[in-house]
């Protein structure tokens, strides 16, 4: 009989633990990654071929002219992926705006990459203001924030990239403007 009690001890503690851990990461959400990102050297977040993929890729202006991120070489920079038809996406400009606006007499420059077609993004941006350059990347820049890391394939992600090309944060989902202040401070 007292080794029922004692089985039945150990199986309720170990899902008492189980359970613990699980409510801990549903209620952390993913800070538990940005913890791993943050104790995780900058180089590691993303290849360096990442960011010469950035440099390279074929990106145009809302009107189709084509445009070179290579000119953005040696400074530090906010890459934002986003769709027009991203909720989050849309949510989180007025932000970036805000904190482009500020960080810009610093140096750092703030771009948004458009996972979407130019004739979307030209028709959002005919209704919403936004204060850094959009550019047009189309689908194939959900391959570009692959490489970053961004595995799942959604929008919005952010990139900070610092003067000397490393890769110095990603973020998924929404942005924390407390969060990214840090970051830019730190460049």
């Amino acid at each position: 009989m007292n080794m029922k009690r004692i089985l039945t001890g150990v199986a309720v503690a170990v899902v008492a633990v189980a359970g613990g851990v699980a409510a801990s990461h549903w209620m952390l959400g993913d800070s538990l990654t940005k913890v791993a990102h943050a104790a995780a050297p900058a180089s590691t977040l993303a290849p360096a071929s990442a960011v010469d993929q950035l440099w390279s890729a074929s990106v145009t202006n809302v009107d189709g002219k084509p445009q070179s991120l290579s000119l953005l070489k040696g400074r530090p920079v906010v890459i934002n992926f986003w769709a027009s038809w991203c909720g989050p996406c849309v949510e989180e400009m007025p932000s970036l705006s805000q904190l482009h606006r500020e960080y810009a007499k610093k140096g750092i420059e703030f771009v948004g990459l458009g996972v979407d077609s130019d004739k979307n993004i030209k028709a959002f941006l005919q209704k919403v203001r936004v204060d850094y350059p959009i550019y047009v990347i189309g689908f194939g820049g959900a391959d570009l924030a692959r490489a970053f890391g961004n595995n799942a394939g959604a929008l919005p992600f952010t990139v900070v990239i610092d003067a000397k090309g490393v890769v110095r944060s990603t973020k998924l989902g929404q942005i924390q403007p407390n969060e990214l202040k840090a970051t830019l401070d730190a460049l």
